[in-house]
């Protein structure tokens, strides 16, 4: 194909067997049930980004059109601060993704979904989550018009379920896990339009703008490692699919690191891409890691590999340990986004964070989702 003809239009891709369909909000996973990214888009140029918007469409060059169909459905996401700290001994930066509405990195997915979705004339969604997905889907459903369900698993964050209630959606309390959750969620599918953030391929559209975003934050350069945590994975795949796309347009020269924290009480992500089998799945306080089995499973793996990433299975007590000392820091972190600050020492020790580069730490949610947890590790002085 010379360099003068337009790009080929983007597909719904199926990566285990190659088969693809045609880009349709509706559609969110294969005739098979496998799941779906959009296929490769064009990077934008420095000169291609809309300096105007202070939201992650200022990237909406690299959006499928389907995204925006009619006005897109934001409130503010994106544009989060990149706070450069010392931790533990060296330099890194810390991405604060809860600047983003919601509390959470997930409103970048969400922002995207819901306006694909709401451009295809959807009246209404089911959604699955642990909290903070279904708060930031009920969200984006309110500002969009549309009515949210939300079917969330026994024993998630008071706070959480607050959150998504005032939004006006209908939460619903599943019986068991995370994992029962989602399959009641599919089941339900059937009859309602599915606004599921591990499974929609525009949600990913939605997080691959962490990459653009840092890039432009780094004066449109990638930096050399990138630390997050990983439940479903959509952040590793969202820095995956942003970084991919600007090196193929010669815009940046490599890929970052990715460097995917997990609990040692649930790390299906890290068991698979270290070729262990996985320890006994145990309660977290990262409750929204808590996801045996994640849909994307060999994708996510196949990300960390591609980058010349790594990965770690984390302690519960270290990860309590970063939590406090986050706070001490200023930064009120859940105990889930905690989990990758946690993670810095054993890969500066595996020389997977090296000396003289950068290494960006994504911090993807507040502490205020928390309270309940949190108040147990700050309690007030006459009850220690």
């Amino acid at each position: 194909m010379s360099s003068s003809e337009p790009p080929a239009a983007p597909r719904l891709v199926d990566a285990r067997s190659g088969r693809d369909y045609a880009v349709d909000p509706l559609r969110w996973r294969g005739d098979d049930g496998a799941p779906l990214t959009v296929s490769p888009l064009p990077a934008p140029a420095p000169g291609a980004i809309d300096t105007g918007e202070r939201s992650l469409w200022r990237y909406r060059a690299a959006l499928p059109a389907a995204a925006s169909v009619g006005a897109p459905v934001s409130l503010g996401e994106g544009r989060t601060p990149l706070l450069r700290r010392d931790w533990r001994g060296g330099p890194l930066a810390f991405k604060l993704e809860w600047f983003n509405p919601t509390g959470s990195f997930k409103d970048r997915g969400t922002s995207v979904m819901v306006s694909a979705l709401a451009g295809a004339g959807v009246a209404e969604v089911i959604e699955d989550s642990s909290g903070n997905g279904g708060s930031s889907v009920a969200a984006y459903c309110a500002a969009a018009g549309i009515r949210a369900e939300i079917l969330v698993p026994e024993g998630t964050s008071p706070a959480k379920v607050t959150q998504t209630r005032a939004f006006g959606a209908r939460v619903t309390t599943v019986p068991g896990d995370r994992d029962a959750t989602s399959a009641e969620a599919v089941r339900r599918s059937a009859h309602t339009p599915y606004a599921g953030h591990n499974w929609h391929p525009f949600f990913l559209q939605g997080t691959k703008t962490l990459a653009y975003e840092l890039w432009e934050d780094l004066g449109f350069e990638a930096p050399d490692a990138v630390v997050t945590v990983a439940g479903a994975g959509s952040l590793v795949l969202g820095c995956d699919l942003g970084f991919g796309e600007l090196l193929a347009a010669g815009l940046i020269p490599r890929l970052p690191r990715l460097l995917v924290a997990q609990p040692a009480a649930c790390a299906p992500v890290h068991a698979a891409f270290q070729g262990v089998e996985p320890p006994s799945f145990g309660p977290t306080i990262a409750e929204g890691t808590a996801i045996r089995e994640p849909v994307r499973l060999p994708e996510v793996v196949a990300a960390v590999r591609r980058s010349g990433g790594d990965t770690v299975a984390v302690p519960e007590e270290r990860i309590v340990d970063a939590v406090r000392e986050l706070a001490a820091a200023g930064l009120y972190a859940e105990p889930t986004s905690a989990t990758a600050a946690a993670a810095v020492d054993v890969f500066r020790e595996r020389g997977a964070i090296r000396p003289g580069e950068r290494t960006v730490v994504v911090l993807t949610g507040t502490g205020l989702k928390a309270s309940g947890v949190l108040t147990g590790l700050f309690p007030a002085p006459e009850e220690r």
